[in-house]
C-alpha cells in the first residue's frame, strides 16, 4: 500500500486558483473593498486565510526582517504640530518620549550578510504615555505592491527558490513583470540607495499615509520621513563585495559601536501633510504607497528629532523578542483606506502572535511603560500578576471605566463589494521623474544592475520584452539603452 497515495499535493491539476478548502478564487490580486479604494471588508475569507497562512510559514524566526539590529533612546519634539494632532507625545515642543527602534535587511535569513541589496526595516516603537505608537516603515518611501493580497506572493517570489533554496533573478523578474507598480520601487532598489553604508547613514520612511486628528476632530493626511543628521551613505557593489567579505555584520557592529563611544546616531522626523478634500485633485492616488508626495507640492516640515543613546541589554529579549505592528496607534493618530496598510494591521500583530504566543505584548520590549488595564487572561505564556475577581466588563465591583473620548475619523462610504484595483494607477511617470534625476553615472550604473538581472538565463524573451516595455514607458531612452544591451527591440 502507497503510504503517500492520499496525502494533499500542490500537484492536484486545478485549472483555478482554490481557498484552503478547495472553493475556486475568481481574484487573487485584489482585496475585498467598498469601492476602488476601501476599506478592506473583514469578510473576504480569502484575504483573511491568505494573509493568515503566511504569518506562519516560519518558526521562530521572522518570515521578513528576520536581520536586525536595535538600539534604544528618545524622541523629543522640536516643533509644535498640536494643531494638526492631539497626540500626547507630540503635544509640545521640548516633549521627550522613550523609545526603541529595529533595523533590519528586509528578505534574507538571520544569519545573511548585511551588505545584500535589499531594502531595509526602520522601526520605531515609541513608549508613550497613551500607549506605544509603532511607525514600521523601511528605508524607502514607496513599497512593491499597493494591495495585501499580493503580499505572500511578492516574498516567495523574493524569498530562495524553495526547490534549491537560491534566491534567482528570473523568479523575482518573474512575478513583477505582472505587476507594473513595482516599478517606483525598484528605481530605489536597483539605484546605489539599494545597499546602505550602515543604519546610520539611511533614511526612514513610514511608507503609509496616515491620518493626524486634532482635538477639534479635524482630519490631516500625513507622511513620516526620518532623515539622518549624518547624512545618507552608500555601499557600490564593489565595495559591498569586500566589506561582507570581511564581516558579514557590518552593519550591526557600526550602530553597537559608535553608542558605545558616545557617538549616537540622531535623525530628524519631518513631515508631509495633505488636506484630504483635496485629495481628488492630483494625478496619483495619495494613499497609493508605491507613490510619492512631491515636495515642492507638499515641503517637508520638521516635527522633532531621535536620538539613539543607549546599546540593548540582551539581543534576544531586545530584538528578537521585539515585536512591532502598524495597528498599534495612539490617539491623535490614526489609519487611512490604503490598502496595503489595512492588510499589515491584522497581518503583523497575527505574525508576532504566532511567533512569539498571544501574549507578546506582555514582553517587557513590547509593554507599554504606562499604566495599563484589560480582562484579555491567560494563555500561553501569561505571566502578569492578577488578582482581581472580575474578568468581565461593565461591572459595579471593578470602578475600571471607559477612557475619556477622543475623536478617529469618520468617513461616509458607499460603493459596492467588489476585487478591482485603484482608478489612478499611473504606474510609470514617477519612476521615469527619479531616473531623470540621476547623475549619468548613476545612471549607468542603475543601467548595469537591470542588464545583469535580465541577462539571467532563464528569463524568457517574453518577460525580457515587458521589463523593456515598462522601462521605456518610465523613460524611452532607460528603454532603449536596456534593450540595446541585451541585443533586443525596445517596443513599447
Amino acid at each position: 500500500m502507497d503510504p503517500y497515495k492520499y496525502r494533499p499535493s500542490s500537484a492536484y491539476n486545478s485549472p483555478f486558483w482554490t481557498t484552503n478548502a478547495g472553493a475556486p478564487v475568481w481574484n487573487n490580486n485584489s482585496s475585498l473593498t467598498i469601492g476602488s479604494r476601501g476599506p478592506i471588508l473583514l469578510e473576504d475569507y480569502h484575504l483573511v486565510e491568505k494573509i493568515a497562512q503566511f504569518d506562519r510559514e516560519r518558526v521562530p524566526e521572522r518570515v521578513v526582517h528576520a536581520r536586525g539590529a536595535s538600539a534604544k533612546g528618545f524622541f523629543e519634539v522640536t516643533h509644535d504640530i498640536s494643531h494638526l494632532t492631539c497626540a500626547d507625545f507630540l503635544r509640545a515642543a521640548g516633549v521627550q518620549t522613550p523609545l526603541i527602534v529595529r533595523f533590519s535587511t528586509v528578505i534574507h535569513e538571520r544569519g545573511s550578510p548585511e551588505t545584500l541589496r535589499d531594502p531595509r526595516g526602520f522601526a520605531v516603537k515609541f513608549y508613550t504615555r497613551e500607549g506605544n505608537f509603532d511607525l514600521v516603515g523601511n528605508n524607502f518611501p514607496v513599497f512593491f505592491v499597493r494591495d495585501g493580497m499580493k503580499f505572500p506572493d511578492m516574498v516567495h517570489a523574493l524569498k530562495p527558490n524553495p526547490k534549491s533554496h537560491i534566491q534567482e533573478d528570473w523568479r523575482i523578474l518573474d512575478f513583477f513583470s505582472h505587476h507594473p507598480e513595482s516599478l517606483h520601487m525598484f528605481t530605489f532598489l536597483f539605484d546605489d540607495l539599494g545597499i546602505p553604508l550602515n543604519y546610520r547613514h539611511m533614511d526612514g520612511s513610514g511608507v503609509h499615509t496616515f491620518t493626524l486628528v486634532n482635538k477639534a476632530g479635524r482630519q490631516t493626511y500625513v507622511k513620516f520621513h526620518w532623515r539622518p543628521t549624518c547624512g545618507v551613505k552608500c555601499l557600490l557593489d564593489d565595495e559591498a563585495v569586500v566589506v561582507g567579505g570581511t564581516n558579514h555584520s557590518h552593519a550591526t557592529k557600526d550602530l553597537y559601536d559608535s553608542i558605545a563611544a558616545g557617538n549616537y546616531p540622531e535623525w530628524k522626523l519631518f513631515i508631509q501633510t495633505m488636506d484630504p478634500r483635496d485629495e481628488d485633485k492630483y494625478d496619483f492616488d495619495p494613499l497609493d504607497v508605491t507613490k510619492t508626495w512631491p515636495e515642492d507640492i507638499f515641503p517637508l516640515q520638521p516635527v522633532g528629532r531621535m536620538v539613539l543613546n543607549k546599546n540593548i541589554d540582551n539581543f534576544f529579549a531586545e530584538n528578537e523578542q521585539l515585536a512591532f505592528g502598524p495597528g498599534l496607534i495612539v490617539p491623535g493618530v490614526y489609519y487611512t483606506e490604503d490598502k496595503l496598510l489595512q492588510t499589515r494591521i491584522f497581518s503583523y500583530s497575527d505574525t508576532q502572535r504566532h511567533r512569539l504566543g498571544p501574549n507578546y505584548l506582555m514582553l517587557p520590549a513590547n509593554a507599554p511603560k504606562c499604566a495599563h488595564h484589560n480582562n484579555h487572561h491567560e494563555g500561553f505564556m501569561n505571566f502578569m500578576h492578577r488578582d482581581e475577581e472580575v474578568n468581565y466588563f461593565p461591572s459595579r465591583f471593578d470602578p475600571v471605566r471607559h477612557a475619556e473620548r477622543f475623536p478617529i475619523p469618520s468617513h461616509t462610504h458607499t460603493g459596492k463589494r467588489e476585487k478591482c484595483v485603484i482608478e489612478k494607477e499611473n504606474n510609470f511617470k514617477q519612476p521615469g521623474e527619479r531616473y531623470r534625476s540621476f547623475a549619468p553615472e548613476r545612471q549607468e550604473r542603475f543601467v548595469k544592475r537591470w542588464v545583469a538581472a535580465l541577462s539571467d538565463p532563464r528569463v524568457t524573451h517574453e518577460i525580457c520584452s515587458i521589463w523593456i516595455s515598462y522601462w521605456s514607458q518610465c523613460d524611452k531612452s532607460l528603454g532603449q539603452k536596456i534593450a540595446a544591451r541585451l541585443n533586443m527591440k525596445a517596443n513599447m
